[in-house]
């Protein structure tokens, strides 16, 4: 589903995050990521969402090769992206218009946007927020606000990037069992080495602009 071949990367001061990356993920895989700060998982994440550019390397998604803009329209259909600054993923006025807003542009009617609300802050325990002013929430409950966003769009994949940071210990507990209940494929970024191992079937090393 994802191949990143000689990946090379460096950001415009010059600091050089891969050079020659290899990463290969396979439909159903629950991967875990780990790696010091500074490693280069969140380019790791950007990069497969189109969000920067390699400036040497192949990016191949769903069996097709990613170089332009357009070719990455599909992707983030399809590829839920939980960022690490939920202030980057929030926009709208409340919680309900923010997870209704993925499924709206999808062409859900504003009836089923409804209903996938309704599910979705279920799921992860937010009914109680629906009517709330976004950017007026904690920290903690941004980001549980940021997952229910991209669950809402039914993705087939998931990239979580640092998914618990700031999250309190029943939140945590919310995101786990909601990814060991279901049926997603997902690559977590995080420096939670308990949470990985509770979810994931694999967990790779992102070190020196290598995985291992």
């Amino acid at each position: 589903m994802i191949k990143i071949r000689k990946l090379k990367f460096a950001y415009p001061e010059n600091k050089l995050v891969f050079n020659g990356l290899d990463f290969q993920y396979e439909k159903n895989q629950k991967v875990g990521i780990v790696g010091p700060n500074g490693s280069g998982k969140t380019t790791l994440f950007y990069l497969i969402m189109g969000l920067l550019k390699p400036q040497e390397g192949e990016i191949e998604i769903f069996n097709k090769i990613r170089k332009t803009e357009k070719d990455f329209e599909d992707v983030r259909r399809k590829i839920g992206f939980l960022f690490q600054n939920p202030d980057h993923q929030l926009f709208c006025p409340t919680v309900a218009e923010d997870i209704a807003f993925g499924p709206l542009n999808l062409g859900k009617t504003h009836k089923e946007a409804r209903e996938i609300v309704k599910k979705t802050s279920n799921l992860l325990g937010l009914e109680k927020y629906i009517d709330r002013v976004s950017y007026r929430l904690s920290w903690g409950e941004k980001r549980l606000v940021c997952l229910a966003t991209v669950i809402a769009m039914n993705p087939e994949i998931l990239l979580l990037d640092e998914p618990t940071a700031g999250l309190d210990e029943r939140s945590t507990h919310k995101v786990v069992d909601y990814l060991k209940h279901n049926d997603h494929s997902f690559i977590i970024a995080s420096h939670d080495m308990n949470f990985l191992k509770t979810l994931t079937d694999e967990i790779y090393l992102l070190n020196g602009g290598k995985i291992i």
